[in-house]
């Protein structure tokens, strides 16, 4: 008897489990996909000069408000995992070659040279020196759309292989790629100097590579010559600050820090 009055009360009580759980995942999708996030244009910090005015003027997108794609545009992740999936199947392949450079200590730096598809709107002879990110090479798919880009606009492009990070390069020398070393990087825009003594440089780093490429300009005043303008692209200004953000939770930095980290030790180990 006791069961038969108490029966009536449970779909109520599973109702409620149910509209809990509806708003759990509800409140983790909106966390998720970012949707609280306001969208705005960009903060642009610069200090008045007649390059900033003309980058202004050239580039109208710089100020305009950023409207990302509908439900999942707002989320960093979805993006990430969307371009790393769609990437891979849409990105082209620039045909290039690849050089090969001996350094003083042994080590046999490498670089993919892609020659321009049209003639620059300026009319000049202009390479970009190009700098990909950590344990980043010419292969990657942001790098091959971006130099596909740039040589359809007229532009040379040299891309540093960082040691060690291509997997079918052998190490000659014990040492690989670092956040402070400049020599291969150097090595790659004397070759272009010399090789063509004509062209303008515009120098471009992606993340780690924003740091070398950076450090590369201010190690000494002859290494700023014939170079237009230098570009760094998400560089990062302090690693300790870095590594303290790279251990919080918040956002999954912790679960990137992670691969990122298994990335190094698969570079590494596979040249012990």
């Amino acid at each position: 008897m006791s069961v038969m009055l108490e029966t009536p009360e449970l779909p109520a009580v599973f109702d409620g489990v149910k509209l809990a759980a509806v708003a759990a995942v509800l409140y983790v999708i909106v966390r998720c996909l970012n949707l609280k996030s306001p969208t705005a244009p960009p903060e642009l910090i610069y200090q008045d000069s007649a390059l900033s005015r003309f980058l202004l003027k050239s580039c109208p997108l710089l100020t305009r408000e950023y409207i990302p794609p509908l439900i999942w545009g707002k989320s960093g992740h979805i993006q990430t995992a969307l371009y790393g999936k769609m990437g891979r199947v849409r990105s082209p392949h620039p045909y290039g070659h690849r050089k090969y450079l001996t350094m003083p200590d042994g080590a046999t730096a490498t670089f993919d040279l892609f020659e321009p598809q049209s003639e620059h709107c300026t009319g000049e002879d202009v390479t970009m020196v190009i700098c990909p990110g950590i344990a980043n090479h010419s292969e990657k798919q942001y790098i091959r759309t971006f130099v596909d880009y740039a040589q359809k606009n007229g532009y040379r492009c040299a891309v540093l292989n960082h040691l060690g990070a291509l997997p079918n390069i052998e190490l000659t020398s014990p040492r690989m790629f670092t956040y402070g070393c400049t020599w291969e990087f150097g090595a790659m825009v004397n070759y272009i100097k010399k090789t063509y003594p004509q062209t303008q440089l515009v120098v471009v780093g992606f993340s780690l590579g924003g740091n070398i490429v950076c450090k590369y300009l201010g190690e000494s005043q002859a290494n700023q010559e014939r170079v237009l303008c230098c570009v760094s692209v998400c560089q990062g200004y302090s690693a300790l600050r870095a590594q303290e953000t790279f251990m919080q939770w918040d956002q999954c930095r912790r679960f990137y820090n992670f691969l990122m980290a298994d990335n190094m030790k698969k570079i590494i180990l596979s040249h012990r």
